[in-house]
């Protein structure tokens, strides 16, 4: 069963987030003065592309998939040669999700690109995240990384895709291990902040005023790269990097054999980023309206609980859907795509 297309922002379903926003006092946008907290949700005028249906030969490999990973009661507990294996949990049977399924078929081209097929990938995806302590990623030990608003999510893009920002000027904290690990939580957290129907994310990246120093090592961008191109396929929308320097332009042509061609068409340097942000969602210092100013005890705690919201009703939405692999996100995000339970399908 195809979906149910969003269209635009003004289809997206009321949340018992979008209710705590007076308790919260989230902003709307940058008509709301001085912005210190996340927005809760796109503009009405953000158009979120309907998902396409699957052609009956995909639909086939799906299945085919599906039916894999539904018979999966243990995962290797490492990647380590003859690791010994652990149950699999219910927060791995609802990050294995039908669109989790999807995108990994996309990333390998429904099983046709050279390399691992979906499965054995979606599989090394569920190795590493149990490797690298999924759960020890706690808001309290990466509060120290984001005191500067060194990234921060704020807004959403045109297609309704929410924004993280990556401002390296603000770095304040030496090369470590724990600055990837900062990266990894951002990217789950603004996963957990996406609409119905739309799976990807904005990375906007500013490196105005940012000393070398400060800058990821080639380590760093390899590290990240492989984690994002390996664990986080087809989940970068766009990224719109700006003044960008000539030692910068240079370390992106350093690392750029590691980039995968896909993600490179998805990066825009240095053009207006108001064609990709509109102006009420956008940063003053990126060329938008919003007067914003990151204070942690402020931001940090008010993101925090709007994340904490929606992930609390995105997985009672899975328990009353049946706690089914291959659920609709659609549905697990509040949208009107009823559950696998409510159509009669099975995982």
């Amino acid at each position: 069963m195809a979906a149910t297309p969003s269209g635009s922002a003004n289809d997206v379903p009321s949340s018992n987030a979008e209710a705590l926003q007076p308790k919260l006092d989230l902003p709307s946008s940058a008509a709301d003065g001085l912005i210190q907290k996340p927005f809760p949700k796109p503009l009405a005028t953000a158009q979120i592309p309907a998902p396409e249906p699957l052609t009956e030969e995909q639909q086939g490999k799906y299945n085919e998939v599906l039916k894999n990973v539904s018979e999966w009661t243990t995962v290797p507990t490492s990647s380590e040669k003859n690791a010994p294996t652990a149950p699999i949990t219910d927060d791995e049977r609802m990050w294995l999700t039908r669109d989790c399924l999807l995108r990994y078929l996309r990333a390998t081209k429904w099983d046709k690109a050279k390399g691992d097929d979906a499965v054995t990938r979606i599989q090394k995806t569920l190795v590493w995240r149990r490797e690298y302590g999924m759960e020890k990623l706690t808001a309290d030990y990466i509060s120290i990384e984001n005191e500067t608003g060194k990234q921060v999510i704020l807004g959403y893009d045109v297609n309704g895709r929410p924004c993280l920002y990556l401002i390296p000027s603000n770095q304040n904290t030496e090369k470590s291990d724990r600055q990837i690990q900062h990266l990894v939580f951002m990217l789950e957290r603004v996963i957990d902040l996406m609409v119905p129907d739309q799976e990807t994310l904005a990375l906007v990246v500013n490196f105005k005023e940012t000393p070398r120093e400060k800058n990821a090592s080639f380590d760093q961008a390899k590290q990240t790269l492989s984690i994002l191109q390996n664990h986080y396929p087809e989940r970068l929308g766009r990224a719109l990097v700006i003044n960008v320097p000539f030692l910068i332009h240079g370390f992106f042509k350093l690392i750029s054999p590691f980039i995968d061609p896909v993600t490179k068409e998805k990066m825009k340097f240095n053009e207006d980023l108001r064609k990709h942000v509109p102006a009420e969602h956008l940063m003053k210092a990126m060329g938008g309206d919003v007067e914003f100013r990151y204070d942690h005890s402020v931001y940090w705690p008010a993101f925090n609980q709007l994340v904490e919201l929606r992930q609390k009703e995105y997985r009672e939405r899975w328990v009353q859907g049946g706690k089914q692999i291959g659920e609709y996100e659609n549905y697990l995000r509040g949208g009107p795509q009823p559950s696998l339970s409510q159509t009669g399908e099975k995982s």
